[in-house]
Parts: C-alpha cells; sequence; structure tokens
C-alpha cells in the first residue's frame, strides 16, 4: 500500500512538471502547486470519465479528452485553444522527464496528471 502511494505520488508530481511546463510556456502562469491540484483533478476527471464513457467506440475517448481539457481550460486563463496547447506542452515534457528517468533506471514510463503518458 505505501509503495502504490508513493508511486502515485512522485507520478503525480512528474505529470504536474508537464502541466507547469505547458501552462508557463502557452499562459505564464508560475505557479508549480497550482499545477500539482490541476494534475490531479486531471487525473480523477480523466478516470471518471473514463470509467463510465471510456468504453464507447470512438466518442468514449474523445469525451475523455475534452473533459480532461475543460480542467485546464478551468483552470489555466484563455480559451479551449490555449488548453489544448497546454496540455501538449505538458504532454511533450512529461515525455522527455520520463525518458531521462527511465533511462537511468530511476522511474518507469508513466504519470499521473498527464493523459496516455
Amino acid at each position: 500500500m505505501i509503495d502504490s502511494l508513493i508511486v502515485f505520488g512522485v507520478s503525480l508530481l512528474i505529470g504536474a512538471v508537464g502541466i507547469y511546463a505547458g501552462a508557463k510556456v502557452i499562459v505564464d502562469a508560475d505557479d508549480y502547486t497550482y499545477a500539482i491540484i490541476t494534475a490531479l483533478i486531471g487525473a480523477v476527471v480523466w478516470a471518471l470519465v473514463g470509467f463510465f464513457f471510456g468504453w464507447i467506440p470512438l466518442l468514449g475517448p474523445a469525451l475523455v479528452l475534452v473533459a480532461y481539457l475543460a480542467v485546464v481550460n478551468a483552470r489555466y486563463p484563455g480559451g479551449w485553444v490555449d488548453a489544448a496547447a497546454i496540455t501538449i506542452v505538458a504532454w511533450v515534457s512529461v515525455l522527455i522527464v520520463l525518458y531521462v528517468l527511465a533511462l537511468v533506471g530511476v522511474t518507469g514510463f508513466d504519470a499521473v496528471g498527464v493523459p496516455g503518458v
């Protein structure tokens, strides 16, 4: 149980790094704590919408993504385009961080709070 909580916490922090980087680049937001909360809310929304609607072919994954983008859109200034841009930058930056950490043997290749990673 403790190991799972530690993995969740570290994965959440890594996911928040991606959101922080995306928000910094796109809307010049500079608050890592805010990014952690956004990552946590995004992960919960992603899981809930995925549980209830993710099984619907084509529509389910689209609804899950729109729900996640709605969280980012609600938490950061700008509109849907900025939310999508923040999410793309977050995804790329988390991939880079996880790749480097996996190369040195520190972690696996996954993170909480950024979809698809």
